[in-house]
């Protein structure tokens, strides 16, 4: 097996998911700010509403075609660069996929080209809810791909058949329902609102500043600054969903992310610096808050949180588990009618993916030292430092998100517009959301690691067998397309600001009303 083309894979499908991430956030954000301009526009009957959504409309559209582009290349890959991973949990994995298609994606693609060219067609209500729908869709689509990703995380609802050698579904129902799917969902909304509103609220900073489009700038600060804020403060409440998730599901990923090698008694603490070390599997300087992580991830005072190392020690009796269950399926490649394998596949088959990481040591797991044994349980530890890293970033991002927001909603309620520092930042963290979706897709990724399925598939029995320089050749294809598209869209996108909104013809006078300038004569 050559370790080098798995890793290579892995870097290739990371950079396609990274550029996909750039588009999606904003996407989200801006889907369900046009649907609350939109409002405002039918309820007051006021043209500079219409002007405002319009103009964010073209900038949702823009971003919206790299996001369709980008997500379907993604999915291709799960066929070339990763067949392994698609022969096995297809059947599971490419159900809420499928669905997105046929549900979510069908959904956008019906009404957003209504949404852009409807305006004039169809009455302000009818448009409003085209808008909706787009909302609903790009919201949908979102909804079942972090299903399906949130599936690989934590994978119930699912068995492994050792006559078929693939997973199959068991209840679509706990795949939908998967506790760290929909906890996933909810956060990763929240983020992508908070996008959306950054990147409103900031444009609208530049107009102010510049003295342009005065009337739509505002209105879109004051809409970008109450949205932003219940958006920030959703994503920390949900990111705490998110922590008690990880303490029934991934043990392991959150003792990583919070760099706890052992296991302390109840409530554990927070740790907000420390410079984790994994030679010594300790964290040199830490700076903690007592209580705060046993309470996150437990939420009592008497819950423990456990460390690494004994997650390590479980995961090596795990491992020895697992080479029951793999002699098991090997005996009933030969003897599918072997009862004695049956049953002994049947009570160790929660362990089978454990053994199975013994193939990186040794090629048959039944043959494994103990001492290969213990690399193995090992292997099952992330990059500590990273995710400490990692996770410190995004939390700090999300706080200083909220502080943001909660100014400019105070500036927005007080019609305080005046330009200063404040606007001139509000434009240069523009680009800190996406920072800030990066990192917790990156937190997320690497967490899982050394599973592509998390305790079913490692990572490295799931790649296809390619060369270095066939993956080579289309990551930097990949590099080329993504980056030519990139600079088209951000060129677009800032000839579009730079235009400005377009101003709408004035609103049809209501009937019986005087010509402008004119007063009506009292009736006799």
């Amino acid at each position: 097996m050559d370790f080098a083309v798995v890793d290579m894979s892995r870097l290739q499908f990371a950079l396609t998911a990274m550029y996909h991430f750039l588009f999606v956030p904003l996407t989200l954000g801006l889907s369900f700010m046009l649907v609350i301009m939109e409002s405002i526009y039918v309820m007051t009957n006021k043209a500079v509403w219409r002007d405002a959504t319009r103009f964010w409309g073209k900038l949702f559209g823009i971003n919206f075609v790299l996001g369709v582009a980008t997500g379907l290349t993604m999915e291709f890959q799960f066929g070339t660069n990763w067949s392994y991973y698609s022969h096995v949990v297809g059947d599971v994995f490419g159900a809420p996929l499928a669905i997105e298609g046929l549900m979510a994606f069908f959904l956008e693609a019906t009404f957003v080209g209504l949404m852009f060219f409807g305006w004039d067609k169809l009455s302000k209500l009818a448009h409003l809810g085209v808008t909706f729908m787009v909302a609903i869709g790009s919201n949908l689509s979102a909804l079942w791909i972090l299903i399906a990703n949130g599936w690989m995380q934590n994978p119930v609802g699912s068995r492994f058949n050792p006559e078929t050698m693939r997973m199959e579904i068991t209840s679509i129902m706990e795949v939908i329902m998967n506790p760290v799917a929909q906890a996933k969902f909810v956060h990763t909304v929240s983020a992508g609102y908070v996008t959306g509103a950054v990147f409103v609220l900031g444009v609208s900073a530049w107009f102010i500043l510049k003295g342009r489009h005065l009337e739509v700038a505002r209105r879109s600060f004051a809409v970008a600054a109450s949205f932003g804020l219940a958006a920030s403060l959703s994503v920390v409440v949900l990111g705490d969903e998110s922590g008690y998730a990880l303490t029934d599901n991934q043990k392991m990923k959150l003792a990583s992310l919070e760099a706890l090698w052992e296991t302390h008694d109840a409530p554990a603490g927070l740790t907000l610096f420390g410079l984790p070390s994994v030679a010594d599997h300790r964290t040199n300087y830490e700076v903690q808050v007592p209580w705060v992580l046993g309470i996150i991830a437990t939420r009592s005072f008497d819950g423990k949180v456990l460390g690494i190392n004994d997650l390590v020690d479980t995961a090596r009796v795990r491992v020895q588990r697992g080479i029951l269950a793999y002699d098991a399926v090997e005996t009933l490649k030969t003897d599918p009618a072997n009862i004695a394998a049956r049953e002994q596949f049947a009570l160790h088959s929660a362990d089978l993916g454990y053994a199975l990481l013994l193939k990186r040591f040794v090629s048959d797991p039944r043959a494994a030292t103990a001492n290969q044994i213990d690399l193995a349980a090992h292997s099952t530890i992330p990059n500590v430092p990273v995710m400490f890293w990692l996770f410190r970033g995004m939390a700090g991002l999300g706080f200083l998100f909220i502080g943001f927001f909660g100014y400019a909603f105070w500036r927005a309620s007080r019609s305080d517009f005046s330009p200063g520092p404040f606007l001139k930042m509000a434009v240069l963290i523009i680009p800190l959301p996406w920072l800030a979706s990066e990192f917790g897709w990156m937190l997320a990724e690497i967490g899982r690691q050394p599973w592509v399925v998390e305790g079913q598939l490692p990572t490295f029995l799931a790649a296809s067998s390619l060369t270095i320089g066939q993956i080579w050749t289309t990551i930097i294809g990949f590099t080329l397309i993504y980056g030519t598209l990139a600079v088209i869209m951000v060129r677009l996108m800032l000839s579009t600001i730079r235009h400005g909104p377009d101003r709408s013809a004035p609103l049809p006078a209501p009937p019986n009303a005087a010509p402008a300038g004119i007063i009506p004569l009292p009736a006799e």
